[in-house]
């Protein structure tokens, strides 16, 4: 018995079929793939801790100073007047310009004085040739009562009389002097050497005619004073040092003191203590201070804000890093460290002035420490990083 032939349908089926199967199979295989690959790229690497520049802080001996503000101010300043009444004569100098002690710098009308000076002296002498003639009448006189020739009551007129000659004399050598200091004062000179303000009168003004009148200024400008005050603490920690090293009160009142304008860099002008006020101001706890500076090239000048340092001290062996180094938040200010495991640390730090472009670190620091001085966007607390050695340098490199 024959069998019927199978429809051409159902082959069609069975080919779909098996292609069906290997298009899952080929899907099937690509997905894993696919899946397998992103498997792969999803994986976590550590990435390399982060280079960080650290180094020891630089070890020194520092000399500590006490910093402060204050003002210079002439040794010297005088007004010139006119002490004689009279029409201002001349001016003798150039507005500003410097004199030396004893230059003429107005005249005064001297004529006038010349003449009463001249009067004066002529008085003199006749009081003089009086006093002459009146001892030789006394000493005749006393012969004539040793030989009974005259009366006692004579020789006691010329007594009277040689005793007034000699008063007379006296009167007149005063009036004489006066008359010398009068027509000294013609002449106004200069007292010290200094600088002379401009001129405050015109030739041909009367001036003196009722009280002194001033001519104009002069101005020593060599040595000068700068003058300012210091702190309480400052004082203590001075008088501490002072008895540490056996300084007496004159020997501080002559310690150095180093001085800078504005726009000065540096202290270049150098000096000395010159005075101390004996007592503290209570309401701004504060004690006045002054010193002395030779200015031969009048490079400061009376007025001047002042930078002021005076050294105190020397500490041995002070820790310093770079002020870059430095951080700050509300307990203060901190250094990086990193310890042996390579971990940063956050140090809490007292810092003190700056030296050499280095900021020194009073508390919180040890010599073998690693601080952070290079990297420190890159320096956590708490992280592992790379540490690098680096070198702690003085100076301009130190502060950049």
């Amino acid at each position: 018995m024959r069998h019927a032939p199978k429809p051409a349908h159902s082959k069609l089926n069975v080919l779909s079929r098996l292609r069906s199967g290997a298009v899952l199979r080929a899907l099937a295989a690509a997905s894993a793939a696919i899946a397998l690959s992103a498997c792969e790229q999803n994986t976590f690497v550590q990435p390399p801790p982060p280079k960080v520049e650290v180094s020891a802080p630089a070890q020194r001996n520092v000399t500590r100073y006490i910093d402060a503000t204050g003002n210079t101010a002439a040794v010297q300043t005088v007004d010139l007047v006119a002490r004689v009444q009279g029409f201002l004569q001349s001016i003798n100098y150039k507005d500003g310009t410097f004199v030396k002690e004893g230059t003429t710098l107005f005249t005064i009308e001297p004529e006038t004085y010349k003449l009463k000076l001249d009067q004066a002296q002529a008085a003199e002498a006749g009081a003089q040739a009086s006093l002459r003639q009146a001892e030789t009448d006394y000493k005749r006189q006393v012969d004539l009562v040793e030989k009974q020739a005259v009366s006692q009551a004579t020789l006691d007129t010329s007594t009277a009389n040689r005793d007034n000659a000699q008063a007379n004399l006296q009167q007149a050598q005063a009036n004489t002097k006066i008359a010398q200091v009068n027509y000294g004062y013609t002449n106004v000179t200069a007292p010290f050497d200094g600088v002379v303000t401009a001129h405050l009168v015109s030739v041909g003004e009367l001036v003196g005619v009722s009280s002194p009148t001033q001519l104009a200024q002069i101005v020593a400008l060599d040595p000068i004073y700068v003058n300012f005050t210091i702190s309480e603490q400052e004082v203590l920690k001075v008088r501490q040092e002072a008895r540490r090293r056996g300084l007496t009160p004159e020997e501080i009142r002559k310690l150095p003191i180093e001085v800078a304008l504005q726009n000065e860099t540096g202290f270049p002008h150098k000096g000395t203590l010159d005075y101390v006020s004996p007592t503290l101001n209570q309401s701004t706890g504060t004690i006045a201070v002054r010193g002395v500076l030779k200015n031969p090239d009048r490079a400061l000048l009376p007025g001047n804000f002042a930078r002021v340092r005076v050294p105190f001290g020397e500490q041995q062996s002070a820790l310093l890093v770079p002020d870059t180094a430095l951080g700050a938040d509300q307990a203060g200010r901190y250094v990086l460290v990193v310890n042996a495991d390579n971990v940063v640390e956050q140090r809490k730090v007292t810092t003190g002035p700056l030296d050499g472009g280095l900021r020194v670190i009073e508390t919180g620091l040890k010599p073998d420490d690693k601080v952070v001085i290079g990297g420190l966007l890159h320096a956590i607390p708490g992280q592992k990083i790379d540490a690098q050695a680096g070198k702690i340098e003085s100076g301009a490199a130190a502060s950049k």
